[in-house]
């Protein structure tokens, strides 16, 4: 047995913000904590039944144990966003998952030689103030041609502006996080939130990869123009001012739901639109979020946005790989890590 398994064994751990006590625990008595060390070590390998228990323990196939991508892939400049300090561990299990996924996606790219180079968004000027993340997002629209419409699909469209977005289901209080892989850009997000969050989120994290800011600014003031920007891109402000016209005192429920259903933007992004437009001041801007908390809408906010917020990009190639013969179903179940009759039964090979 290769002495690879050692080293796929600490990522899966990893991944699932274990420590070989927790692994061991988890195991239920099948392995030590000094039996799971040795593995890790290579200084001896599990057999057939605890190698099957491990594979479930952790939530990953046998096979991950024995291979691993060829593009390795080391995160650099990364930045959590996060509601609540998280735990060392956490932080490390978010990183590493989002290595790993980028290692498979990287390699698949290569194999079927379908690399996809940024799009450019030039913004020369430094963002100090709310009408600076304004303009920026008015000028991205226009370079990337989005034009004054709702966008259906915030991370495939980030996906085809040359971004690896990275898609994990993990700690709520995570909600993204920006890194890169070499000169390669990654977007992280989190699908345990709401479509509208990880829409927001998605283009907060782009805003920390395109926009520049002044080195003296603070962390705070910089994530506060980052929300006017990712707000500003989803619900533009020509369009917001003139659906939302001006000195409102009062918003309707029934009318933030469908602002909501059309844009993708939340209620609590709208209410901030709202205040950064000048349609409403600071005191009404106060109110509506009193009564937005009361009603306890910041825990399960009304209204719904049906669009389909979701990655589509590795599974597009993996399928044109597949039918193109480039890889096998053995590297096609690597590549998802899933078992290649997991692999098959989501293929309908209709020729």
């Amino acid at each position: 047995m290769s002495s690879l398994f050692g080293n796929r064994l600490i990522a899966a751990r990893k991944m699932a913000g274990l420590s070989l006590q927790g692994l061991a625990d988890r195991l239920e008595g099948i392995v030590t904590r000094q039996a799971l060390s040795k593995y890790e070590l290579n200084q001896s390998y599990p057999n057939s039944q605890t190698l099957i228990a491990l594979s479930r323990a952790l939530n990953v196939p046998v096979d991950f144990f024995f291979s691993e991508p060829e593009v390795q892939v080391e995160l650099t400049g990364f930045e959590f966003r996060k509601r609540k300090k998280l735990s060392p561990v956490t932080e490390a299990a978010i990183l590493e998952q989002s290595a790993e996924i980028l290692s498979r996606y990287l390699t698949l790219e290569q194999l079927i030689r379908e690399e996809k180079p940024i799009r450019p968004f030039d913004y020369p000027h430094l963002i100090q103030h709310i009408g600076d993340a304004e303009q920026a997002a008015e000028q991205l629209r226009i370079q990337w041609g989005l034009g004054q419409d709702p966008i259906p699909n915030v991370v495939a469209m980030l996906e085809e502006s040359g971004y690896k977005v990275v898609e994990l289901t993990t700690d709520k209080d995570f909600d993204g996080l920006k890194a890169f892989a070499k000169d390669i850009r990654v977007i992280v997000v989190n699908r345990a939130h709401d479509i509208c969050r990880i829409r927001f989120t998605a283009l907060h994290e782009l805003a920390h990869h395109v926009l520049m800011f002044p080195d003296e600014m603070s962390e705070q003031d910089r994530e506060k123009l980052c929300h006017t920007f990712s707000g500003a891109v989803l619900f533009p402000a020509t369009q917001a001012r003139e659906i939302m016209n001006v000195q409102r005192f009062h918003f309707y429920l029934p009318e933030l739901s469908l602002l909501k259903q059309y844009w993708g933007i939340s209620i609590a992004a709208m209410f901030a639109r709202a205040k950064n437009l000048g349609i409403i001041n600071d005191y009404v801007f106060a109110k509506l979020n009193q009564g937005y908390r009361a009603r306890k809408y910041h825990l399960s906010e009304p209204g719904i946005f049906s669009g389909d917020e979701k990655a589509y990009r590795f599974n597009q190639l993996l399928y044109k790989g597949l039918a193109e013969e480039i890889i096998t179903i053995n590297q096609g179940a690597l590549l998802r890590n899933v078992t290649v009759g997991e692999l098959r039964n989501d293929l309908d090979q209709l020729a």
